[in-house]
């Protein structure tokens, strides 16, 4: 029976809060201090993720240390990648992380992986614009950063990522691939902040009987 602790407790873990009492898992805490949380708690307990980059880099530690699993996700702590899963792999914690947790994101993931494999040589150029709200703190999102990430991988060179900050758009990204001949657009557009707390919840569950730190869409 998976339980869980939420590390951070703001407009993000209120949703998740909804998410699990419509899936019926147990929510033992919400704290936005993590380190608080009583190890013997915690060690029964999965810990889902959404504080903010500096809070994270804080206590990635302590999560991996003392919790059953974790499920992150958090963004903006891309450059100390190697040092977040080598702490995970050490303690033998499982952990699921992803730039975007939502099912629609990463059907699209898969939907530009195919399709830029498809074009690899013929020529394309790709750029990302990616909208979210002003309190986002990372810029270019994770998810953006991810495309990006994927385009090059078959493409060959890393397009540009254009960042807006405006009003309280939960997030739209948009990715266009451009020949002399056409054009492709894939774009994904999220009306709350739901799918993303409905995809942690499913990874929070995947975590039973797992090992190892994956990425969300590997498992999916």
């Amino acid at each position: 029976m998976v339980k869980v602790i939420l590390s951070g407790y703001g407009k993000m873990g209120h949703m998740v809060e909804k998410a699990l009492q419509e899936r019926g898992v147990e929510l033992v805490a919400a704290s936005n201090d993590i380190q608080a949380v009583d190890p013997a708690v915690a060690k029964e307990c999965v810990c889902i993720d959404f504080t903010t980059p500096d809070a994270f880099r804080a206590n990635y530690l302590f999560i991996a240390q003392h919790f059953k699993a974790a499920v992150v996700g958090t963004t903006g702590w891309n450059d100390i990648r190697a040092d977040v899963l080598r702490a995970f792999e050490t303690a033998g914690t499982p952990m699921i992380y992803a730039s975007n947790f939502s099912l629609g994101v990463n059907a699209l993931m898969a939907a530009v992986t195919r399709a830029t494999a498809v074009l690899k040589g013929a020529g394309y150029k790709a750029d990302i614009e990616e909208i979210h709200h002003i309190h986002k703190l990372d810029a270019p999102s994770g998810t953006a950063k991810t495309l990006a990430s994927l385009v090059e991988a078959s493409l060959g060179e890393e397009p540009d990522i254009r960042s807006v900050r405006e009003g309280e758009v939960p997030g739209i990204h948009t990715l266009t691939l451009r020949s002399s001949c056409d054009e492709l657009t894939f774009r994904h557009e999220a009306f709350s902040r739901e799918g993303f707390a409905q995809g942690a919840v499913t990874a929070a569950l995947l975590t039973e009987g797992l090992q190892g730190v994956h990425e969300f869409s590997e498992l999916l």
